[in-house]
């Protein structure tokens, strides 16, 4: 029991000196001048600017296709074609149609002619002249309808061959010979053709959050998953209105135009975009650990008493120490995707020299999720800025009796012989 008793002591005592010298230790960073960017970043989805869906206005059976996946076509070119013979049957019909409609016009003409003579001699009424006169223009009309309906005809046979109306690449193709394609309530898509796949687009969906950030002609940069050590780089077009919401989440798309002279991108590859919406260079910055460090009270009450930069530090230094003791996340307002730091409130940060620590006030420009850029405030390059609190690495399990040099906060000690 005394061995017992003499361990437990030396345990406690171990574990009490190495939570007093950890609260003097702090993980510092110098405060440097440098170049900070910041981004939004968003995911996306690579199509070629144009893309048209090719279709037919008809409906019948492929009987030949001129055109496969990835066969770069020509405006005017021959894609497919549909079987003409009940289209060429049709507009023998209509053509029969429209002689018979011609001889009957010519039949009337005559009868006209006839009525309007005896009429002019005397030997007919004015009301056969009439009628005639009225079978003549009927017949005329009718030689007009069947003539239109030849021309459909004709229209309906010109329909059978497919042609592309640009000159682009087949990136799809969705029937085969011998299929029916039915056009009855709209027409079907045959194939899509990409315009020009040198030249590519990016629709990125971007946070309602972030869209107020984005400018047209900002710079854009992503990557795709089939290249992920190379950047591609772009320039937005356009920012459209028409939101999508997405489990309550709203978004807007972005076009990003970008270059593809070498055809890597290709269509439905997943971009994953970063924007820059802010740069500035040479700037006073500071780590973005420093604005969330916040000392325990037992810290701040001896820097109570160096805090001399003016009332509103003090008070600063007092508002954080009773707010929260120990680490939290207080200390200012940023974006974690580098978003923009609150600017019109003043934030507070500790700097560590000669053993003390001393609250600055500060104010807070653009980050990038790593760096904040210093507005105003009494810091310089060089001061010695709180980022956390230094925590020592357990190397392995110790002696019988012997404690973790983390003592009681993080680490277990060892538990001596009973």
């Amino acid at each position: 029991m005394r061995r017992g008793s003499i361990a437990l002591s030396l345990f406690l005592a171990s574990g009490c000196f190495s939570r007093g010298k950890q609260n003097e230790q702090f993980r510092i960073e110098k405060v440097d001048r440098g170049n900070i960017t910041m981004t939004v970043t968003a995911t996306g989805t690579v199509s070629a600017v144009t893309t048209v869906q090719v279709g037919s206005q008809v409906s019948g059976v492929i009987s030949r296709l001129y055109a496969d996946f990835n066969s770069r076509v020509h405006r005017g070119q021959l894609l497919a074609e549909l079987d003409p013979t009940p289209f060429q049957a049709q507009v023998e019909q209509r053509q029969a149609d429209v002689t018979k409609a011609r001889v009957d016009a010519a039949n009337a003409k005559i009868s006209y002619e006839r009525q309007r003579r005896l009429l002019a001699a005397g030997l007919a009424p004015q009301a056969d002249l009439d009628a005639a006169k009225a079978g003549y223009e009927g017949a005329a009309a009718q030689v007009q309808q069947a003539v239109a309906a030849l021309s459909q005809a004709l229209t309906n046979l010109k329909y059978t061959k497919i042609t592309s109306p640009i000159d682009g690449v087949v990136v799809d193709r969705q029937y085969d010979v011998g299929q029916t394609v039915a056009a009855s309530f709209q027409a079907p898509t045959l194939f899509s053709i990409a315009q020009d796949l040198t030249k590519m687009q990016v629709q990125a969906d971007v946070d309602q959050s972030d869209i107020g950030r984005i400018a047209v002609g900002q710079q854009a940069r992503f990557t795709v998953d089939a290249y992920p050590d190379q950047e591609f780089r772009g320039r937005i077009s356009q920012m459209r209105l028409n939101a999508a919401v997405t489990q309550n989440v709203v978004t807007y798309p972005v076009i990003i135009e970008v270059p593809n002279p070498e055809e890597k991108l290709r269509p439905k590859m997943t971009a994953n975009v970063t924007i820059d919406v802010a740069n500035v260079r040479d700037v006073l910055r500071i780590p973005n650990a420093a604005l969330r460090f916040k000392p325990d009270t037992a810290q701040t009450g001896a820097a109570q008493q160096t805090a001399s930069a003016g009332p509103g530090v003090e008070r600063t230094a007092a508002q954080m120490g009773q707010r929260a003791p120990g680490i939290t996340g207080a200390g200012g307002t940023f974006a974690g995707r580098g978003g923009t730091a609150g600017r019109a409130r003043p934030q507070t940060v500790w700097t560590y020299d000669n053993k003390k620590l001393t609250p600055v006030s500060i104010r807070t420009g653009i980050t990038d999720g790593h760096y904040t850029q210093v507005v105003d405030g009494n810091l310089k390059p060089g001061d010695n800025i709180i980022i956390g609190l230094a925590t020592s690495k357990v190397e392995g399990p110790g002696p019988p009796g012997s404690s973790s040099p983390l003592g009681g906060r993080g680490g277990g000690g060892g538990r001596g012989p009973r």
